[in-house]
């Protein structure tokens, strides 16, 4: 992939940072004395580890995508990562270490997700619109979905499964044009039926389930929103509305990942911080990085350990690519875990 179009792809891919207004580090007091929601909190991250530098022939590094497997173990992309350097890294989250897991000379992958259906680990290519798979281990590369949907090339940033296997993935076609092309699209879990749910999209990114698998929520790169999309029994769209508007700045909407509790935990992009909202649209807390980390300019996803609260955020910029972690407001399901 030359230089200029991976420079585009991160842009796209990183998709939000939110600046939020307002913040303190402790929440504001109700006239009863209760603590006020928790509108004003601000969340602390610390640092993991560094996994990578910015790579001499693309000139960036951008990780996204972290995935945690049945041993605890870290996975996590590096969207710009060249031929031959690792595209997928496997992190010792006791340790702070990172192995590369797997590179080829063609991937651009931009999220990863476990399959509930064969257990293998699914990643979307951005750049030559496929997704592909992996065997839970590494190695043995699968195209499982490529070509045209409803007569159009995709551009798959991120992805969720439903409880059958069944993939949601978020097309962000026209982010470089800026047009409002974009769509979500539901792909059968044998990859043989693609369909439309939604259409005319500022460049989607940010996709995940509620916790209730009712619906999707999902995010727009380019306006600054994230909207629900409520399915039916057939997984096909019901309905669709904008939840939350988010006051970025020069940041903008990237992942979403989902907690036990319905609260949303929105990725940014130009700002190395994230917003964590409850289902009904209020903001609930910041997760910043210190200010004396410099050279850092996105928080793109996270994933919560199942079943706990350790939350690992990856963080990316000219200063190279890191995981910080945090305590997350509720428990990791498989709605924060990828995607």
């Amino acid at each position: 992939m030359r230089r200029i179009t991976i420079r585009v792809l991160a842009g796209l891919a990183a998709a939000g940072m939110l600046t939020l207004t307002g913040c303190g580090t402790q929440p504001a007091a109700t006239a009863d004395g209760e603590p006020a929601a928790t509108a004003g909190r601000t969340i602390t991250a610390e640092r993991l580890a560094r996994l990578t530098r910015p790579h001499e022939e693309t000139g960036m590094t951008l990780l996204e995508g972290p995935l945690l497997d049945e041993r605890g173990r870290l996975l996590v992309v590096d969207v710009t990562a060249p031929a031959g350097e690792p595209k997928v890294i496997r992190v010792d989250v006791e340790r702070g270490r990172g192995t590369p897991f797997h590179t080829d000379d063609r991937g651009a992958y931009t999220s990863a997700q476990f399959s509930p259906h064969d257990g293998r680990i699914y990643l979307t290519d951005y750049a030559h619109g496929e997704i592909v798979s992996l065997a839970p281990g590494g190695g043995d590369r699968r195209v499982f979905f490529t070509g045209e949907v409803d007569g159009a090339p995709m551009n798959p940033d991120d992805l969720a499964f439903d409880r059958e296997g069944h993939l949601y993935v978020s097309d962000s076609r026209g982010l470089t044009e800026g047009t409002a092309e974009g769509r979500l699209v539901r792909i059968d879990r044998n990859g043989e039926k693609a369909t439309v749910l939604a259409e005319d999209l500022a460049a989607p990114n940010g996709i995940s389930f509620d916790e209730e698998y009712r619906g999707l929520w999902f995010s727009e790169l380019t306006e600054n929103r994230v909207s629900y999309l409520r399915l039916d029994a057939q997984g096909e769209a019901a309905s669709r509305h904008t939840a939350i508007r988010v006051d970025g700045g020069i940041a903008q909407t990237d992942s979403i990942a989902v907690d036990a509790e319905g609260n949303l935990y929105q990725g940014l992009h130009g700002r190395p911080a994230m917003a964590v909202y409850d289902r009904h649209g209020a903001r609930l807390a910041t997760v910043e990085v210190p200010a004396r980390h410099k050279g850092l300019e996105s928080a793109t996803n996270v994933a919560i350990t199942p079943g706990g609260t350790r939350a690992y955020m990856t963080v990316s910029g000219p200063a190279g690519g890191y995981v910080y972690t945090f305590d997350a407001l509720g428990q990791g399901i498989r709605q924060s875990n990828g995607g």
